[in-house]
């Protein structure tokens, strides 16, 4: 019975042409190609910044919010004023370095007149030891308040008691763009609260992830437009800048790491966009497309057995590219003749025959 069923099968599929029937089909007999086929491949990922890029500003001595103008997306450029701040530590800071300024001078004069005074045995050693701890230890003391003034934005070496302020200046460090405020004025901050976050924005990249199967068709400084869903019309152009060799234990997909050619300040750390890579697969079997045929969903070529007898085969089929189809898995069926012309009329007359 199962033998039966097979010769039915087979022939079913099996198409007979008399010489007067083939002289009117007008078929056309042709060969597996091996060609280069392009073909896109459609992923999606986030916005990343390095963290070297991202950039938290903080008060390491807390106080007050006095002033600030910024919001998420403005521009600042390195040394601009981000924010004021006030507080009376800031003052006292200031005054105990001042005062200790003054100090140092008198004990740099005592050192050097006790160590005269000892140097002639007019002094005791313990007299001018004395004189000499007082003023390391006072410059120890003014070099400790120097570098906790630096931390506050106040410059050491031009404080005076004519500028001494309550009020002190936040400067930006780098050229880019503000991504977070996270204050508002006459708020009372931590040592530890981030005030704001910037972004350099020379080295943003989007961190797309790529399936294991897709990943060896990529290759570093590949290219690539990328969009979001909001604006899919406005491309943004890519480079592949990195492919991680680890998968994820998830989905089983690797980290694509690539770089924006020109950066715009609408494009946000944390913000999703899709991307389309142009691969190529290099030397895969194809036909004309005119050679397949598509019947109850699904795809079929012609085989010639000889020239009245054409036997029809189920075929996968990939990417499509100048009226050409990549027949997949087609090693072992490379070698023989294809009807690349009139496969359809085949399809027709095999119908028919099926439908008696």
């Amino acid at each position: 019975t199962t033998e039966k069923e097979t010769e039915v099968a087979i022939a079913e599929n099996v198409v007979n042409l008399t010489d007067a029937q083939l002289q009117n089909a007008t078929l056309e007999i042709g060969n597996f190609e091996k060609r280069n086929v392009s073909s896109t491949l459609k992923v999606s990922g986030i916005i990343d910044v390095p963290p070297q890029n991202l950039i938290s500003i903080s008060m390491p001595l807390g106080g007050y919010l006095k002033s600030t103008k910024l919001l998420p997306g403005m521009h600042v450029a390195k040394g601009e004023i981000l924010a004021t701040m006030e507080d009376q530590q800031y003052i006292q800071l200031q005054q105990d370095y001042l005062i200790t300024k003054s100090k140092l001078n008198f004990a740099q004069q005592e050192y050097e007149r006790q160590k005269e005074l000892n140097q002639s045995k007019a002094s005791s050693d313990k007299v001018f030891q004395l004189a000499e701890s007082d003023y390391k230890n006072l410059r120890i003391t003014l070099s400790g308040l120097g570098e906790k003034l630096k931390l506050i934005y106040v410059n050491p070496n031009k404080l005076t008691e004519s500028n001494l302020s309550k009020s002190i200046n936040i400067y930006s460090p780098i050229n880019g763009f503000v991504s977070k405020v996270n204050v508002n004025i006459g708020k009372n901050v931590n040592p530890s609260d981030v005030l704001f976050e910037l972004i350099n924005p020379s080295d943003i990249h989007l961190n797309l992830k790529v399936f294991e199967k897709d990943v060896t068709k990529l290759y570093i400084g590949q290219k690539l437009f990328a969009y979001s869903n909001n604006q899919p019309e406005n491309k943004h152009e890519c480079e592949i800048i990195l492919i991680s060799k680890d998968l994820s234990a998830e989905d089983h997909t690797a980290e694509v790491h690539c770089h924006f050619e020109d950066y715009d300040k609408t494009l946000l750390p944390g913000m999703y966009m899709n991307a389309v890579i142009e691969v190529k697969s290099n030397n895969v079997l194809t036909l004309p497309e005119e050679a397949v045929v598509n019947f109850e969903g699904k795809n079929y070529i012609f085989f010639v057995n000889n020239k009245n007898q054409y036997t029809m085969t189920e075929v996968n089929v990939g990417e499509k590219e100048n009226n050409y189809i990549e027949i997949l898995e087609a090693g072992k069926i490379e070698s023989k003749k294809v009807v690349i012309k009139g496969a359809y009329t085949l399809l027709m007359k095999l119908k028919n025959i099926s439908d008696e």
